[in-house]
């Protein structure tokens, strides 16, 4: 029984990702209901808006009263060929495991299908599949999505463009990571595998065989119950239904405590997902990354590009709209006047300009490679997926990456963990769930 802070759980919630956590709150007026429609046709669109619409209303019902939140319900698609008590059997089996190695680099799909914060309209939903049926030309079709992002819509976007895919081979080559969301009314370890289930339906549209999740992730945290979700991720494999389990969002002790318990079952932990970047080093800090490497366990670094601020395009002049206002406020108009983040912007030129037709979004995601790590940045259109993945034909020197990193640590940090919206520790166990 908690009350949670409405502002916070809701933006959260309706915007779906961890890098969100991160953007300084405004007042209870910043919160809007978006009503964008998830769908492109026309019956699609009303069903969608009402669950959304149901979804916002249920959770501010709940978020202004003492409640366990068994009534706030993600949207649960029908499975495409079993129901939900056969779907361990009718799920195609596949090794273990068989994401590790896919590729140097993941693409994420947070701002496939969010409106709040991405501005996600279903009009442009052509573009995205030429970014996905590029990755899959290139042998680099690694997703990244979750079930709150676009409330299933990112899932169910991948599930499409996957199926209409008519070689057997390219279906293949397409490896997808999404994450179970930890929210407080989900307290079972059977919360995780009905989870599960709900996205594999929507990442296997009907009329498709039902592949199984490449990598299935605890998305952050909570306040209790850490424990029964990785026993549910244990099930989820166990079952068949994913390949490989991960984490998201995990301090140092919260990834020791649930590598450990996986081991004891005879599972191994394949990632914990992170916020990583030239403007976030914290995990690199704290030892986060070096927990990661000891156990052998994947650090898949999200918003390698800062939510866009390592892109180059912007400065005080040109500046992002929505919450990522903030942000450009604390590192343009900062103490230093912005002067240490042009630095760091300027050092990139200097690096990229030692490969030619470099990007400076490419400087950025080979820092978080030369960090040993699995950058997955955002990517929205064909001009975007090429510059990401034209990344990997090139990398940073030793000298690149030292000056990089002197100057990045000089830049003020537009976002803390002390201040992160994340749960800090398990009330519960007083494990330490989240520190950087």
């Amino acid at each position: 029984m908690v009350v949670l802070n409405l502002k916070a759980f809701l933006l959260f919630a309706l915007t779906c990702n961890s890098a969100i956590a991160f953007t300084p709150l405004a007042t209870s007026n910043a919160i809007k209901y978006s009503t964008t429609s998830l769908s492109s046709s026309d019956n699609d669109n009303a069903e969608n808006e009402t669950t959304r619409r149901k979804f916002f209303q249920t959770a501010t019902a709940a978020a202004a009263a003492t409640t366990t939140y068994s009534n706030l319900l993600l949207p649960q698609p029908a499975l495409a060929t079993s129901t939900s008590n056969t779907l361990a059997s009718a799920v195609q089996v596949a090794p273990k495991a068989s994401y590790r190695g896919t590729a140097p680099m993941g693409l994420g799909a947070w701002a496939w299908g969010d409106s709040i914060f991405w501005g996600y309209n279903p009009k442009n939903d052509q573009d995205l599949k030429e970014v996905f049926n590029y990755a899959v030309e290139k042998n680099l079709a690694f997703f990244d999505t979750a079930e709150l992002y676009g409330l299933g819509r990112s899932e169910t976007l991948l599930g499409d463009f996957r199926n209409e895919l008519t070689n057997a081979n390219d279906v293949e080559k397409v490896k997808i990571a999404t994450k179970f969301a930890a929210l407080p009314y989900r307290t079972k370890a059977d919360d995780v595998v009905k989870a599960c289930k709900a996205s594999l339906a929507r990442l296997n549209p009907k009329g498709s065989i039902t592949k199984p999740i490449d990598l299935y992730q605890i998305h952050f945290p909570n306040a209790w119950a850490n424990e029964d979700y990785w026993d549910g991720l244990a099930m989820c494999y166990e079952q068949g239904l994913v390949k490989a389990v991960g984490v998201s969002n995990y301090g140092v002790d919260a990834t020791r405590a649930v590598h450990e318990k996986l081991a004891a079952r005879g599972i191994p932990l394949a990632s914990n997902q992170i916020q990583m970047s030239l403007l976030y080093r914290f995990p690199l800090e704290n030892g986060l990354v070096d927990v990661c490497k000891e156990l052998d366990v994947d650090v898949l670094s999200y918003s390698p590009l800062a939510l866009g601020f390592l892109t180059g395009k912007y400065d005080k002049e040109t500046r992002p709209s929505g919450p990522r206002k903030a942000i450009a406020k604390v590192l343009l108009d900062g103490e230093d006047d912005g002067s240490n983040f042009n630095t760091l912007i300027q050092t990139m030129r200097d690096v990229a300009s030692n490969h030619p037709g470099a990007t400076l979004s490419q400087v950025a995601v080979n820092w978080t490679r030369s960090k040993g790590t699995i950058p997955i940045p955002g990517a929205r259109s064909l001009k975007q997926v090429k510059q990401n993945l034209a990344a990997l034909e090139w990398e940073l020197s030793g000298e690149e990456v030292a000056l990089l990193d002197a100057a990045s640590v000089k830049v003020p940090s537009y976002a803390t963990p002390e201040k992160a919206f994340f749960t800090k520790e398990d009330i519960n166990t007083k494990l330490k769930m989240f520190d950087s």
